[in-house]
């Protein structure tokens, strides 16, 4: 979504300024207008449902409802309605959500960030979670605290370790993110007849810039090939759009390749539209907020407030999102700049996705409906929060001390900003307000441990004002062990706010040198995104690395959990942990994967001088993964036979191989472990990626001395590379699987034949907003 960064305090009052209670409209006792209506008619078809509906409004109510703070229709017993709700990790502070001052509907539950929960690469864990989520906000709309739809997830990828938001998505590797959006949409959705919540993927495309080097994410305009486009920053909305169903995608504050992607003709309606078939249910594009206004007041695409609102609806949006009232569709529509049919598909289009959420329906039409305040943060919901965080928590370092073998007698020093849980940091970006929040140290003391504790710096430089370290090593040189609660806050990572360092901030720093002199057993707990842990992991007095992410309201229990092996660390890295240098080789508004004299490389795929890798992770035990026995090695495929063979809609989604393999726990603690399986090979296009991801799973709870079993599946697209015009392509030559990071084990086979096309992909015009009917909209 698209909001200024703000403290939960000033949430808060958006959550006040909210347009009231949604109300659902009464198609018994309401105006005969709408009860007579076809709206009301639970048989009719959703599009001949919205149509009707739309077709009794005049001119007037059609403009105040295309904005998020639509003002709905009182004439036809129609309440306002605002679209925009968020539920990034829970339902979180928004101005269509309203948290109670107390009592019900006053919070709900917190889980870990999505960094962090796809960390655990357990998509059954993010459709657990979806569906709890959508569970409560669906209880939440049900007593008018919310309304039916919510701007959720963030899927574009971190590819820039500096990105302010890429805590919000699920990393930075494409097909996993694909996984991650198929498990989180389904239980957002649901497989019912009636959506449960609607979800929205965003942001359409190519966003992963806030402010860097002078340039704001309004004005950017984001160069990208079509080989990086089509191979990084569309998979994820093409799993979302024409795989998954999503009811509705945002669009983006950014330009690509010229066009604002609000505006962008090719984007939304050749590519989303019509190459994606993303129409079947008429789903409807919002922008993100402002978004309209950037075209004249940043990109200097437009002139006025009339002819961006324009361009937006005729392009394809359908919705604008508006912080303040800075969108004039009314002067569109009095300049003949807006036709009554391109507002009434925009009408049509999101009142058939509340129609599919039952707004139209008696209550007992739908369970979801008889969800209350007793569904929301339930001891089931508490403890999945705990498990959404502790699942995903990646060891990076451990000489032995971990797990911590302690008792009441064990005197622990807890250190560092976060330590005592007083503020929210656990929370991250898009939090609501949850039902408590349990620290480290609280968790400490519902163990009965002996405890102390003192705060630590957080983006302080090493030469302010110290105000921390005194007390730091008073509570440190008292105590048995000591554990470090540092790294990033939203003060220094957050929407608006990209940075300029990697490194540790001097200040943390400084204090983690002194801490790890005393030469007592020290571990480093890390929150938020990826520091440079070059100087930790070669310092011998730093026993153990742990990285946290932002984990949520019960995020103390969850990394007491894994310190004392209660849950046994399994996570893995979901981005490449760069050194601090990384930031002075590469600008921000690079949008080019593959190495040049300009650019070393992004992501795991390009990059080669990772202090850790993507998908890195250290367990308790050992872990011996292998193939099975009736694995391919060796074998050959005719790429024209396994096309023959296949039925599928979309070549891509043809089915290749199903790969056995075995998880053998060779040391002494039951763990779970994530096998990764990455293809690599010189076959496609030069240059060749190092390798990319291909397969996961979750293999759970492996005993020592036990071998458990498990199935990776391939498909067609999965071996495919992309070439220089954007088309999905399946190349013959030797392709290698290789197991586990660092790698444990491989197999290699060979396709033959004629490389084929799986995906021929739709050119663009050179400018994005050529040949689109822009010109008459837009005098410069």
């Amino acid at each position: 979504m698209g909001r200024p960064a703000r403290s939960l305090a000033c949430l808060s009052l958006l959550s006040a300024q909210a347009l009231g209670h949604m109300t659902f409209p009464d198609c018994v006792g309401g105006p005969e207008i709408l009860t007579s209506n076809l709206v009301c008619n639970t048989s009719a078809s959703p599009a001949e449902r919205a149509a009707a509906l739309i077709s009794v409004w005049n001119i007037t109510e059609k403009l105040v409802n295309l904005v998020d703070k639509s003002l709905g229709a009182p004439r036809l017993g129609l309440g306002a309605y605002d679209w925009w709700n968020e539920a990034l990790h829970g339902v979180g502070w928004s101005p269509g959500v309203a948290f109670a001052p107390s009592g019900e509907f006053s919070h709900a539950t917190s889980f870990a960030s999505p960094i962090l929960l796809s960390a655990a690469f357990d998509d059954d864990l993010v459709h657990t979670v979806a569906e709890a989520i959508s569970t409560e906000a669906r209880a939440f709309s049900n007593f008018g605290h919310a309304g039916l739809d919510y701007w959720t997830p963030n899927i574009n990828p971190y590819k820039d370790p500096r990105w302010g938001r890429g805590s919000e998505t699920p990393g930075e590797d494409p097909f996993r993110i694909k996984g991650y959006v198929k498990a989180l949409i389904d239980g957002l959705q649901g497989k019912e007849n009636i959506t449960k919540v609607i979800s929205t993927c965003k942001h359409y495309a190519a966003y992963d810039l806030e402010y860097w080097g002078g340039i704001k994410r309004y004005e950017f305009d984001a160069i990208v090939g079509m080989q990086d486009l089509v191979e990084y920053y569309l998979p994820p909305f093409q799993q979302c759009a024409r795989d998954s169903k999503v009811k509705s995608i945002m669009c983006s504050y950014n330009a690509v390749n010229g066009t604002p992607a609000c505006a962008s003709t090719y984007l939304m309606e050749t590519v989303l539209r019509d190459f994606w078939e993303w129409n079947d249910e008429n789903q409807y594009i919002t922008s993100d907020c402002n978004a309209i206004l950037n075209f004249h007041e940043d990109h200097n695409y437009t002139t006025t407030a009339a002819q961006s609102a324009a361009i937006s609806l005729i392009s394809g949006t359908d919705t604008i999102c508006e912080v303040g009232s800075n969108t004039d569709v009314a002067g569109a529509w009095d300049q003949t700049l807006l036709s009554e049919k391109v507002i009434d598909q925009a009408l049509r289009r999101l009142y058939e996705g509340l129609i599919r959420a039952g707004f139209f329906d008696p209550a007992d039409a739908t369970p979801y409906r008889s969800l209350t305040w007793k569904d929301v943060n339930t001891p089931e919901t508490q403890a999945l929060a705990v498990r959404s965080a502790a699942e995903g928590i990646v060891l990076k370092k451990n000489d032995g001390i971990l797990p911590l073998k302690v008792d009441n007698t064990t005197s622990i020093a807890l250190i560092g900003f976060w330590a005592d849980g007083s503020n929210f940091a656990m929370l991250g970006g898009y939090a609501g307000i949850p039902p408590f929040i349990r620290g480290p140290l609280q968790a400490t003391q519902k163990l009965g441990l002996n405890t102390t504790n003192a705060t630590g710096p957080i983006k302080q430089n090493a030469s302010d004002t110290d105000t921390w370290t005194e007390a730091a090593l008073e509570a440190a040189n008292k105590s048995d062990i000591v554990i470090y609660f540092g790294g990033n806050d939203m003060t220094v990572e957050a929407e608006e706010l990209d940075r300029l360092s990697i490194a540790w901030p001097s200040a943390q720093l400084a204090l983690i040198e002194k801490l790890s002199k005393l030469g007592k057993p020290f571990i480093v707990v890390e929150l938020g995104d990826q520091n440079d842990d070059s100087s930790l992991l070669k310092d011998d007095n730093v026993s153990a690395i742990l990285w946290a992410g932002f984990p949520g309201q019960d995020g103390g229990t969850a990394i007491f959990d894994v310190l004392t092996g209660k849950t046994a660390p399994a996570g893995r890295l979901p981005t490449t942990l760069y050194p601090a240098e990384y930031v002075d080789q590469v600008p921000m508004t690079d949008m080019s994967l593959r190495p040049s004299e300009k650019n070393p490389g992004r992501t795991y795929k390009w990059y080669e001088k990772a202090v850790l890798p993507f998908g890195f992770g250290l367990h308790y035990t050992t872990f011996k993964p292998s193939f099975g026995s009736d694995a391919f090695a060796g074998k050959t495929y005719n790429i024209r036979e396994l096309l023959g063979a296949c039925n599928a809609k979309y070549l891509d989604l043809c089915p290749f191989e199903t790969i056995g393999i075995s998880v053998e726990n060779t040391g002494n603690v039951t763990s779970d472990f994530v096998a990764l399986a990455f293809l690599s090979g010189e076959y496609g296009p030069a240059p060749y990626p190092i390798k990319e991801l291909a397969a996961y799973a979750r293999v759970k709870e492996v005993k020592p001395g036990e071998a458990k079993d498990a199935k990776l599946g391939l498909t067609l697209g999965d071996l495919a590379r992309v070439d220089e015009r954007g088309n999905t392509i399946l190349y013959p030559g030797t392709y290698n699987l290789l197991l586990d990071v660092p790698t444990q084990a491989n197999v290699s086979f060979e396709l033959v034949g004629e490389s084929k096309v799986l995906i021929e992909f739709p050119q663009p015009p050179a400018d994005l907003g050529e040949g689109n009917g822009h010109e008459k909209y837009t005098p410069k």
